[in-house]
């Protein structure tokens, strides 16, 4: 009901009923006057339309407030390499594993017949050098501790480098990988066998895995130490049980067609896998490892030399040689492309994370190895901290 309007009808009547003198042209304004606001209804009850609802809702106490939309936050990713390093006499193949980054911050780099130690926090190198050039150097891997190296060569040698060097057991062949368990040593070789030394005892040799037939170019143990993957220029990828009795292989996963060099364990799922397929193959395969059963496959379009996962968010990294010879970021299981890294001109052959899991070098057959800012620290943290604040989005009063 339009109250303002009655209320006018109500009190103007009187004096309409008045007859006042007035010239024409003042009758003749006040007609239209009255026209154009309605004046002349007789009625005095007077309805109109229900006024548009506010589009600001009133702040009641305690009410959660208006709701912000949740957004992601987008890191800046560099897409060229923060550090570059000479690499000279790096040896180009495709089945060694010539790189890796210990829990001390010491880069470990195989050229040649040494291993040079550099220090990722001060830059300082130091240079082992093998007693009798026992021949080139095949493989690196830091043992948990940050403190024992282990290097694999051509002639099937295995040394331990602490305070003292020591020999462990021996292949028939070059030996091309090496993980560690713990205190276990695991080291494959040219000649399909994978043998797991025990370094607290002697001797060190505590059991050996058959079930390749051709060089085994990867090995990698999950985090929890209960599940060992190796990877085969036979095309097959082997998950053995730590827990198993026996040599026997627990799944035989063969679906890559080329040799199977990159793997890596999902740190957020303990029994996701990825393998990475040669030059003939060029995929990337994720693995249910507890039901030995493929869950995706994704062609890269290129030789697939490494893989690691990001340890923040669900994202892989890849390192290519022919024909891309870059390193391309992952977002899984879509598999879009977040990033690609260029700067290596030839084939990357290894790829190792920082302690810190934010950064990650690389070496190539271009003679360098770079350092990449790629992972970055995550972001998850910070919005978890922000979310569990008991009343965060309420108006605070002081």
């Amino acid at each position: 009901m339009d109250f303002d309007y009655a209320h006018f009808m109500i009190t103007s009547r009187a004096t309409k009923d008045k007859n006042r003198p007035c010239s024409l042209s003042q009758h003749l304004y006040r007609e239209q006057l009255a026209e154009t606001f309605n004046m002349n209804r007789t009625r005095i009850l007077a309805f109109k339309n229900k006024p548009p609802q506010s589009t600001k809702n009133i702040h009641e106490p305690f009410s959660p407030g208006p709701q912000k939309k949740s957004v992601k936050k987008s890191r800046h990713i560099p897409k060229v390499a923060e550090k570059i390093l000479d690499a000279p006499g790096v040896e180009d193949n495709f089945y060694l594993d010539l790189l890796d980054w210990g829990s001390s911050d010491v880069v470990a780099v195989a050229l040649g017949n040494y291993v040079y130690l550099r220090n990722a926090s001060g830059g300082s190198v130091v240079k082992l050098q093998p007693d009798n050039n026992i021949g080139p150097v095949t493989s690196v891997k830091w043992a948990p501790n940050g403190k024992h190296l282990a290097v694999g060569f051509n002639n099937s040698d295995v040394l331990l480098w602490d305070a003292s060097a020591c020999r462990l057991g021996r292949h028939e062949s070059r030996v091309g990988s090496l993980d560690w368990n713990d205190r276990i040593l695991t080291t494959g070789g040219m000649d399909g066998l994978i043998v797991n030394n025990d370094v607290r005892t002697r001797p060190h040799v505590v059991s050996t895995y058959r079930g390749h037939s051709d060089e085994v170019c990867g090995l990698k143990w999950c985090s929890s130490g209960r599940q060992l993957a190796s990877g085969g220029n036979d095309n097959l990828v082997h998950i053995w049980s730590a827990l198993k009795a026996g040599p026997s292989w627990l799944h035989r996963l063969d679906r890559h067609s080329s040799a199977v060099k990159a793997l890596s364990w999902c740190p957020l799922q303990s029994n996701l896998l990825a393998s990475g397929g040669g030059t003939m193959d060029k995929c990337i395969k994720f693995w249910n490892t507890s039901s030995g059963s493929c869950l995706s496959s994704f062609d890269t379009g290129s030789q697939v030399c490494a893989l690691l996962w990001s340890p923040h968010e669900r994202e892989i990294l890849s390192a290519h040689g022919h024909s891309h010879n870059e390193l391309a970021l992952w977002r899984y299981p879509s598999m879009v492309k977040v990033a690609a890294l260029h700067g290596h001109t030839s084939r990357v052959l290894s790829m190792t994370k920082s302690p810190d899991g934010n950064r990650v070098a690389s070496i190539a057959g271009d003679e360098t190895m770079r350092v990449w800012s790629v992972f970055g620290k995550p972001l998850r943290k910070e919005r978890m901290k922000e979310e569990m604040e008991p009343f965060h989005d309420v108006p605070r009063i002081r």
